[in-house]
């Protein structure tokens, strides 16, 4: 991950920091699309999402072990057990449940379903965090639960268990961001990081030891690479929210549609109907309108902080 991001810093010196922002956040996107792009693949060749979400867990925890010996033990620090474990079984949810929509639903739909999350970050931030969400917000979220109606048609039968569990992976992912602005006012960045891969390796190793099936060279080798890969997408968005606003580099997360289309059509011989798009595009719409308004009332001091780009570096479930 380190040889990585130093490549990467070097082919961006010189340029402006929205620019190195933006080459960032799609640095990100990327990483995260070959993560869900192998989690998909291995699904199909029978391994269960559970034994995919203990090598994400454990691998990328082995990833973070060498910033914490650069943190040193005081990083470690805590008086937040039950935040920190809180933050894990949710976190922990949100990767196995994403991994299990990505393996069982049309690539392209689910990655759609998984841009819900800020509506859930509206209602959570109500109940939790005393935050005030006024009648725009609050229309634009219904309207992004239209989106997911129009989306799945319900009453024809498009409903499946796979895509309640990504809208309940989608929910998990939200409460994370919750727990993580909370943690944030006490806790290190490191400590957070550095219990959930402990925890969440502790949290999914027993499903996963229920499930496991023995690996092949290239299936240890592909799985291996989700953790790393993963690991470094989250260590990419943290480098560009440093550096741009959310509202600006969050839409570029919305490529991954594109690409997830295409990669369904090459690689897995899908092509959603018409309707994913229309509920696609009408989520996203919802999204983006929340997020550019959030952060336009924290710059006027009328909300205490953005909600969606508060948490929009843990967010990214992979």
């Amino acid at each position: 991950m380190a040889a990585w991001a130093a490549a990467l810093r070097g082919a961006l010196r010189g340029q402006s920091d929205v620019v190195r922002g933006y080459l960032w956040a799609l640095a990100a996107t990327l990483c995260f699309t070959i993560v869900e792009t192998t989690a998909k693949a291995l699904g199909r060749s029978g391994i269960d999402p559970f034994q995919i979400t203990f090598f994400r867990c454990f691998v990328g925890g082995i990833c973070v072990v060498p910033f914490m010996i650069r943190a040193g033990s005081g990083a470690l620090r805590t008086n937040r057990v039950l935040g920190h474990a809180g933050r894990t079984f949710f976190g922990c949810a949100s990767v196995a449940l994403g991994f299990y929509a990505i393996t069982h639903l049309e690539f392209a739909e689910a990655v759609a379903l998984s841009y819900t999350r800020p509506l859930f970050l509206v209602v959570l931030a109500v109940l939790f965090l005393g935050e005030t969400v006024r009648w725009r917000r609050w229309i634009a979220t219904a309207i992004g639960f239209v989106g997911i109606i129009v989306m799945l048609r319900p009453e024809a039968g498009a409903f499946t268990l796979a895509h309640a569990l990504a809208i309940l992976a989608a929910f998990c992912v939200a409460v994370v961001g919750v727990l993580v602005k909370q943690l944030s006012a006490t806790e290190r960045p490191e400590a957070i990081i550095f219990y959930f891969g402990v925890l969440s390796s502790l949290l999914a190793l027993p499903p996963a030891l229920a499930v496991w099936r023995p690996l092949d060279a290239v299936s240890l080798a592909a799985l291996c690479v989700i953790g790393v890969v993963g690991t470094t997408g989250q260590y990419f968005v943290i480098r560009a929210y440093r550096l741009v606003e959310a509202t600006q580099i969050e839409p570029i997360d919305y490529i991954k549609l594109l690409i997830a289309t295409a990669i369904g059509f090459v690689g897995f011989g899908e092509w959603p109907d018409v309707w994913v798009f229309v509920g696609a595009g009408i989520i996203i719409a919802a999204t983006l309108y929340i997020t550019r308004r959030e952060a336009r009332l924290a710059r006027q001091g009328a909300s205490t902080a953005p909600i969606t780009g508060a948490t929009a570096v843990p967010s990214k479930a992979v």
